[in-house]
């Protein structure tokens, strides 16, 4: 039997490390009635390199990671594949830069109210690990930073 428990020990021990995410400040924008998308905000922190690859929410049909850039003087709005978490750094997801977009929402999002939130993270290995979480929401204009320039 302790043959069988050390073997045990040691095979955890061999096992890739999962990422261990730490998320800070995350909130979801409010929305008007009618309105069908809002982003979702935070500062993530990964203890190893890992990669934020997925989203979900029964709030919403879809769930993409997304990126806000200028290109040549004009707001630029897309998904991308995936958002790297440099081990030890903090990532912000910020109105103006990386998000996470709710889209094609099920109701209107109040401010006071909490929102249910998957966020998939893979490590270095391909393995993943779902953090779920709940997020408070803001008013419309919470912390509105957009960068500079013509809009």
């Amino acid at each position: 039997m302790k043959k069988l428990v050390l073997a045990a020990l040691f095979a955890l021990g061999a096992a890739p490390a999962l990422a261990d995410v730490s998320v800070s400040d995350s909130w979801v924008r409010a929305t008007v009635p009618q309105q069908k998308a809002t982003g979702a905000f935070m500062q993530l922190k990964s203890d190893v390199p890992a990669r934020l690859v997925a989203a979900s929410s029964p709030l919403a049909g879809v769930v993409e990671i997304h990126e806000m850039r200028m290109e040549k003087d004009v707001m630029k709005m897309g998904p991308v594949p995936a958002l790297e978490l440099p081990a030890g750094q903090t990532v912000k997801l910020t109105p103006g830069g990386y998000h996470v977009m709710l889209m094609d929402l099920k109701q209107q999002v109040k401010e006071g109210d909490q929102v249910p939130l998957t966020l998939i993270v893979e490590n270095k290995d391909g393995r993943r690990q779902s953090l779920d979480l709940t997020l408070p929401v803001r008013p419309l204009n919470a912390l509105m930073k957009m960068p500079h320039g013509k809009h």
